[in-house]
């Protein structure tokens, strides 16, 4: 090899305080695994000599404990973006040691382009193989690793053994050009591929091979559950209906489905429905029930940024690489997310809300309006150019304290104008074509808990005339009766009710 080995701490050496650092992967999937662990620990030792020592970090979308949870433990992170999901992460961001800026996960590699934040001045990227003219060929995602690969002074490879040489092939590396020269990105079918199955980098700026054997850090999903069941019940039977009613081609339409328990029995459930055919995949992540989907033959193609799988649906994809390596695609997150695909290919688009009000405006990012939880992700990529917007939630949370259907969004990321149809385990409220007091009354009938419907009615008759009849005195009363007791069902809307009289 033409390049120059060393260890994780002779690379994260040559990095210092208040460098920028663009990553490979999405998710947990593909990221580099011990360069920023020994990062974290060059941080520590600076921090215990009195000496500043943070980097700013770009990312796919969240990565492994060894990149976000390693140096926010350690207190070395000056800013982060996009999309992040770890629990350490997630406490530095809401105590504010650590910038954060959410953003759309289709536009990061553009912003970096075109001189929105600046460039990185490191990549450090997984791979399974590179050749000596500068080819990279990743592992399990891609993420935003095609352009700061381009943009880095200099590149850093952890070369794991792990992942075999052998998926070569399964990528599809394309980075579309920037205006006023932009062309359309030529993606007419889930499986079309556009670009060649490398990064090709100048050799010059590898400055480091590290060698590992370490598998992806993603940990298992939260089994599917009777509510969940139910959700993804009530997903494939309202699919199965528009199919019957004519709104959906009977060849059916790709899907685009979120990440998690939800999305994996949503899933499940439509590959059981009799009256859903075989269909395609355009999503950000594969997981797990799109691998058990593939081999039953109900999932024809699956174009993604990452396989975001457990380690066993890992292990039988790379022990089965002939079969697979014909149905799945790895794409640039710009590609996957793509609002231009999105609304040419007529996606199906499926993602789970953390919070919905009774006017269809969705909150995916905030808890109670201030803590964030992980960030927007690519739902509104998708969201805001499919063929069919679709959100789903239980019902409630913490045991009936919460309801996920209140009266306002204590945080908007998708307003009414981008939900087509909002998902409980109680049922289904169609929105489409409805006024404002047209969808407070179906989601209310359709997906509320029993135990807050009389509440959210009262709050609907409580009102301010107008088009869309909020109370801006209660629009937040279940949010603060949550702060102040714990449960949401404990709004007091005495003094409302007697100047209403």
């Amino acid at each position: 090899m033409a390049y120059k080995k060393m260890t994780a701490e002779e690379a994260a050496s040559l990095i210092n305080n208040d460098d920028l650092i663009g990553f490979s992967g999405f998710t947990a999937a593909g990221c580099p695994k011990v360069i920023t662990v020994a990062l974290g620990k060059r941080a520590e030792e600076e921090h215990a000599k009195g000496n500043p020592f943070k980097v700013g970090i770009y990312t796919g979308a969240s990565t492994g404990d060894s990149i976000d949870g390693v140096l926010s433990r350690a207190h070395a992170i000056k800013f982060r973006t996009p999309y992040q999901s770890n629990k350490d992460m997630r406490t530095e961001l809401n105590s504010h040691g650590a910038h954060y800026f959410d953003l759309h996960l289709s536009e990061l590699p553009q912003y970096l382009r075109y001189g929105f934040l600046p460039r990185p001045k490191f990549a450090i990227l997984e791979a399974c193989d590179i050749t000596d003219d500068g080819k990279i060929y990743l592992t399990s995602a891609v993420g935003i690793a095609p352009t700061v690969a381009r943009l880095a002074d200099q590149i850093f490879v952890e070369l794991n053994k792990y992942h075999p040489k052998e998926l070569a092939g399964m990528h599809d590396i394309y980075e579309p050009a920037d205006p006023p020269v932009r062309r359309e990105i030529p993606v007419y079918a889930a499986s079309d591929r556009i670009g060649v199955p490398y990064i090709q980098v100048d050799p010059k700026k590898i400055v480091g091979v590290v060698d590992t054997n370490l598998p992806n850090e993603v940990g298992g999903f939260t089994p599917s559950d009777e509510v969940t069941n139910k959700i993804g019940e009530n997903v494939a039977n309202f699919l199965s209906s528009e199919i019957k009613a004519g709104r959906i081609p009977t060849s059916f339409l790709p899907v685009q489905s979120g990440v998690g328990n939800i999305a994996n029995a949503v899933l499940g459930a439509m590959g059981a429905n009799k009256d859903i055919p075989p269909f395609e995949i355009y999503t950000e992540v594969i997981q797990d029930a799109v691998i058990g989907l593939m081999k039953e033959g109900n999932v024809k193609f699956a174009s993604g940024c990452s396989l975001t799988l457990s380690t066993p649906a890992l292990e039988e994809v790379y022990n089965n690489l002939d079969f697979f390596k014909e149905r799945i695609l790895l794409r640039p997150q710009e590609i996957s997310n793509n609002p231009e695909i999105a609304r040419r290919l007529g996606l199906i688009s499926i993602n789970t809300a953390l919070e919905a009000d009774i006017f269809g405006n969705i909150n995916s990012t905030h808890v109670v309006g201030t803590k964030m939880m992980n960030g927007i992700g690519g739902s509104g990529d998708f969201c805001r150019n499919s063929y069919l917007s679709i959100f789903t939630t239980p019902s409630t949370a913490k045991g009936g304290n919460i309801s996920a259907i209140v009266p306002m969004v204590s945080h908007l990321d998708h307003s009414e104008h981008s939900v087509k149809i909002l998902v409980t385990e109680h049922g289904v409220a169609d929105l489409r074509g409805l006024s404002p007091v047209q969808r407070a009354e179906t989601i209310i009938d359709k997906c509320v808990a029993p135990e807050y419907k009389d509440l959210l009615r009262k709050y609907l008759n409580l009102g301010q005339k107008g088009h869309t009849p909020q109370n801006m005195s209660a629009a937040l009363s279940f949010h603060d009766a949550f702060n102040k007791t714990g449960d949401m069902r404990n709004v007091d809307w005495t003094e409302i009710d007697s100047q209403a009289k």
